[in-house]
């Protein structure tokens, strides 16, 4: 199988032949007029289950997965999941995922009775344990007028997963929550609604990403009502505001920033990358956020010989018509063009 056209970022042409699960450059002059990403990337869903509270499910598992994969999302973070089976393998039919282990919560954080229920002291040590896959998710605060996570508590944590060889991802929506996620040194930042700007410098120096999930909060957003508990309320709508000036500000500081919808249904990765777009990033950035840059970040490939066989192509230049992305003409995934 042949695949040819033009390549994002390099906006070079490319010609690759499929060897089982991998690109080898080919010297064929054919030129396919398709406009080529390496798969799309959703750096924070949580597949297998429908609502907070919910058993983890499987067949919801591979339903929501297939929804990503027909939306061209070939590559899945799960910074979270509900599955107590860390190290699940991959099923070739489905995006590949990058697992998170459970959501780590401490007393008064998370939802009640949901995620794996660890004490401030238990935490550096169970996060180690689930970082097996490669990353842990550690619920950093919670509600607007609770206590984070201590500092200290967190610091401990992120150096106890670094030295075992793993990364964490910090959920935080308080000022005060981003703030000792990024002091501690977290691996990247879920949500981060209120966070000072003045950290963006760190981060950057850091190398400590943000996910800012605006999908899931301009639901959120779309659906508040007033009469029902007016702190919480006024609290997601000015984090909401507060949003996208920060993705603007955290991308001009030279912090990755990444596309996560962290909502239902799945495959909505693209309408996450028009709200970067929206908030301020640059197009063709915007869709590195959701493709070649979370890629890199994960650690895999873009278009490259000896690359995945990953690749999401369109009949129109996404930068030009960043539109199209929810539209694929083309999706490979592991060498197989899938439906």
């Amino acid at each position: 199988m042949g695949i040819s056209g033009i390549a994002l970022p390099s906006r070079e042409p490319v010609s690759f032949v499929v060897d089982g699960e991998f690109l080898r450059t080919s010297d064929s002059s054919t030129s396919d007029d398709l406009w080529l990403l390496p798969g799309l990337v959703d750096v924070h869903s949580h597949p297998g289950i429908e609502a907070p509270g919910d058993p983890y499910d499987h067949e919801v598992f591979r339903r929501h997965m297939l929804a990503h994969r027909s939306a061209g999302v070939l590559t899945v973070r799960s910074p979270g999941s509900a599955d107590p089976v860390l190290d699940r393998p991959d099923d070739p039919d489905l995006p590949r995922l990058a697992r998170g282990g459970r959501w780590l919560a401490t007393p008064g954080r998370f939802f009640e009775g949901y995620g794996r229920r660890v004490t401030e002291e238990e935490l550096p040590r169970a996060a180690v344990e689930d970082s097996v896959s490669g990353w842990c998710k550690v619920i950093g605060d919670w509600m607007p007028d609770d206590p984070p996570v201590p500092l200290d508590v967190l610091t401990a944590t992120v150096e106890a997963v670094h030295a075992a060889g793993g990364r964490v991802a910090v959920h935080c929506q308080t000022a005060e929550g981003c703030r000792n996620a990024v002091l501690a040194g977290a691996d990247s930042l879920e949500h981060g609604m209120h966070l000072d700007h003045s950290l963006l410098p760190r981060m950057a120096a850091q190398g400590t990403a943000f996910v800012p999930t605006l999908t899931t909060f301009g639901k959120t957003v779309q659906n508040l009502d007033d009469s029902k508990n007016p702190r919480h309320v006024e609290w997601i709508r000015s984090g909401w505001e507060h949003a996208f000036p920060t993705v603007r500000a955290a991308y001009e500081a030279g912090v990755t920033v990444l596309a996560g919808t962290d909502t239902q249904p799945c495959g909505e990765v693209a309408r996450e990358i028009s709200w970067l777009i929206e908030a301020g990033m640059p197009v063709e950035a915007a869709i590195g956020a959701g493709s070649w840059t979370a890629r890199e970040w994960l650690g895999l490939p873009g278009l490259v010989d000896g690359g995945f066989a990953d690749v999401v192509g369109y009949d129109a230049d996404p930068v030009e018509d960043p539109d199209v992305l929810m539209r694929p003409k083309l999706i490979v995934l592991r060498g197989k063009v899938t439906g």
